[in-house]
């Protein structure tokens, strides 16, 4: 299930970059979760085909994100939002606070 997760995480940041066939063979093992078989028989391709390109394709978009970081990034901006509002939730919201976690987030967006 990780690894599915990782690999739509991926696709939701990177996939644009990928070709048409690319996205639509990515899709049907992401968001379809459906077999080698299954892609191989609805594209007219083999299922090493389909193995081979979902592999490059996992393997080209790491690469980009391995360069950019986005992924990384919006999770460190998604959990410091998430201990804002914990902390807002405690009524421990302090401007202290919400200075650090502030600045941390625009470190994050440069």
């Amino acid at each position: 299930m990780e690894k599915i997760v990782a690999q739509g995480m991926l696709y939701d940041f990177y996939g644009s970059l990928l070709t048409k066939h690319q996205q639509e063979v990515y899709e049907h093992v992401v968001y379809d979760d459906m077999s080698l078989n299954e892609i191989a028989e609805a594209e007219g391709i083999s299922k090493q085909a389909v193995s081979d390109l979902i592999r490059r394709t996992t393997a080209q978009m790491e690469k980009v994100d391995g360069k950019l970081q986005l992924i990384s990034r919006y999770r460190t901006i998604r959990n410091l939002c998430t201990s804002l509002q914990e902390a807002a939730g405690r009524g421990a919201l302090t401007d202290d606070l919400v200075m650090e976690k502030t600045e941390r987030i625009l470190q994050q967006l440069q």
